[in-house]
């Protein structure tokens, strides 16, 4: 089964796109440090340390800050040996300057885990690194961020008073997220402008998959909404697809509107299993390339039930990741035309590893291709046809105002 195979490689948004939403599953690693307070002391080596010999490095000036800091710092109270710890782990990733390879600790690690389970408290909101800045990705729907008018693209210059440059994604998230009925105060950026919200968190719940329906005149449409790739997207979009595929044998509706906007991506397996819905036995979705692992095809392995069904899909910019594999698959095949926004841009493989005492450790290990051999990190992929939602000041999203979508059912119609 698809599932059993997603174990550690995931298309992450940005640093991994948090979803304040995501979460992942993880292999096990084995190198374990036994004792923080044993830490200023010696380094605790085991078969699977480098040795320092081949790497040529002296940790002595390592210790000697450590120990400066220890004597000398004013405030004894900031001296955390776990907390310093993680932080020279957290240095030694980033100084890879790859904003998607990052160290997690055992309390973010089990966040994330919980994340694309679809339950978390917190704002609910995406949120990616653009430009190293923090972004909103795009807000979930009913979310408190999405009840305080905040927008996808907007940037988070501060979260409670203290700036956000230079700031990791995991530390935007242990900022911004907290208990449910707590607030948090974003100072926001938006064409240019800054503006403050106050935002009371709350429990949220994702669900991966949203199936509604659309009419206009006497003809009906399936609308599906996708939200991520998460744990529960595989069942939930077999349940889905399984009444859309009924209704439309019966002759109930005349079409089916794919959504994937605002969708940062999740697990690449489960991008192949729905991609395979739509397109033949046998083609390919997306390749994986990568100078340390051998290339890997995935291609559609299962019958789909909605190979002929009239499909159009819409993208935007909160559209990354697996989510563009998907639609660049069927936008690659003529499967669906593609309507909306230029999506993120995220092209790149993580694998996501289990550390000892709880920690998490995402590196970037290859980078995807598409059928027509397209690598879309940093452009994204341009829509067929190119409409933007535009939302008055002040005002939020709402179906009235949602010409995308009102577009993607013109063109079932034609």
């Amino acid at each position: 089964m698809v599932r059993k195979k997603i174990t550690k490689i995931l298309l992450i948004l940005s640093i991994a796109i948090f979803l304040f939403g995501l979460g992942f599953r993880f292999s096990e690693y084995k190198n374990r440090i036994s004792g923080v307070d044993r830490l200023n002391t010696a380094i605790l080596n085991d078969s699977n340390q480098p040795t320092i010999d081949k790497k040529n490095l002296d940790f002595a000036l390592f210790w000697e800050v450590w120990n400066e800091l220890e004597k000398k710092f004013i405030d004894k109270s900031k001296i955390e040996t776990q907390k310093m710890f993680y932080g020279a782990i957290k240095g030694m990733v980033s100084s890879l300057e790859d904003p998607y390879t990052f160290f997690l600790t055992p309390e973010e690690n089990k966040e994330a885990k919980n994340d694309l389970a679809g339950k978390f408290e917190g704002i609910g909101a995406q949120l990616g690194l653009q430009d190293n800045r923090i972004v909103i990705v795009a807000p979930l729907k009913n979310s408190p961020a999405q009840k305080a008018n905040v927008h996808a693209g907007d940037y988070i210059n501060k979260v409670d008073d203290q700036s956000t440059k230079g700031w990791t994604l995991p530390q935007a998230v242990s900022k911004i997220r907290g208990p449910k009925g707590t607030k948090v105060n974003l100072m926001l950026e938006r064409d240019s402008k800054e503006f403050q919200v106050e935002i009371i968190r709350d429990q949220i719940i994702v669900e991966s998959v949203e199936l509604n329906y659309e009419k206009k005149g006497n003809q009906s449409f399936a609308y599906l909404k996708l939200n991520q790739f998460g744990d529960n997207t595989n069942d939930e979009w077999d349940k889905s697809t399984d009444e859309v595929a009924r209704k439309w044998r019966n002759g109930e509706i005349k079409g089916l509107v794919l959504d994937l906007r605002d969708n940062p991506g999740g697990y690449l397996e489960s991008s192949v299993y729905l991609a395979s819905e739509f397109l033949p036995l046998g083609k390919q979705i997306v390749k994986q390339t990568s100078t340390i692992q051998e290339e890997k095809i995935y291609d559609v392995q299962r019958r789909g039930r909605l190979l002929d069904i009239p499909l159009i899909v819409l993208i935007n910019k909160g559209s990354a990741s697996a989510s563009e594999i998907l639609a660049g698959a069927l936008r690659d095949y003529n499967r669906a035309k593609l309507v909306g926004e230029k999506s993120f841009g995220k092209g790149s493989v993580q694998e996501a590893t289990n550390l000892s005492e709880g920690a998490g450790l995402h590196i970037t290990v290859a980078k995807w291709i598409l059928p027509k051999g397209d690598w879309i990190n940093s452009k994204g992929i341009e829509p067929d046809i190119k409409v933007e939602n535009k939302i008055k000041e002040g005002s939020s999203p709402s179906r009235e105002t949602d010409t995308q979508l009102n577009k993607a059912i013109d063109q079932l119609i034609k």
